[in-house]
């Protein structure tokens, strides 16, 4: 039997945004979530981010997309690797750049953002919205309050279509 390491995910949802929010000024500015080639690893400097996106990218059962606005293409905000099971869209890693993290962070939203667009690709598919993750025992009641995130069994969390429902409209207006 394989032994495979778990990823529990800790991504924070800050706030529910309709986009992403300059944390000062609390601008909104629009996004673009655009999928990742493995050829295009150069745009993520492996300093800006906690997780190894570049082995992210390798892994050939798993699609990444990075968070841009649509002012400013060439700045990644947040990344999100996901996986297609076939009945549901499994969340492998989400992060913020590091600008976008802790008491000083640049902009606000942008996890929400990510997990708003797994959602959305959940619908596409035909799944009703289902996306899956693991999450950290410590943020499991986070994400319920957060997300309307349920969990079923040990750290396995999931969003149902209601919920995911709310959370693609809130970031797609024209879904």
């Amino acid at each position: 039997m394989e032994n495979k390491a778990i990823a529990y995910l800790d991504f924070e949802i800050d706030k529910l945004t309709n986009s992403i929010e300059n944390a000062i000024s609390g601008e909104v500015f629009n996004t673009s979530i655009i999928r990742l080639k493995l050829d295009e690893a150069k745009q993520i400097k492996k300093r800006n981010w906690s997780f190894d996106w570049h082995k992210e990218l390798k892994n050939e059962a798993r699609q990444v997309y990075k968070l841009t606005t649509i002012s400013n293409p060439t700045i990644i905000h947040g990344l999100i690797s996901i996986t297609d099971k076939k009945d549901h869209i499994f969340m492998d890693l989400i992060e913020s750049a590091k600008f976008n993290k802790g008491q000083h962070k640049l902009y606000k939203g942008v996890a929400g953002n990510l997990v708003a667009f797994a959602c959305k690709m959940a619908f596409e598919l035909n799944y009703e919205g289902v996306v899956s993750f693991i999450a950290k025992t410590q943020l499991i009641t986070h994400y319920e309050q957060t997300l309307g995130a349920k969990l079923f069994g040990d750290n396995r969390m999931f969003i149902d279509t209601k919920e995911a429902l709310i959370l693609t409209t809130k970031y797609f207006k024209n879904f």
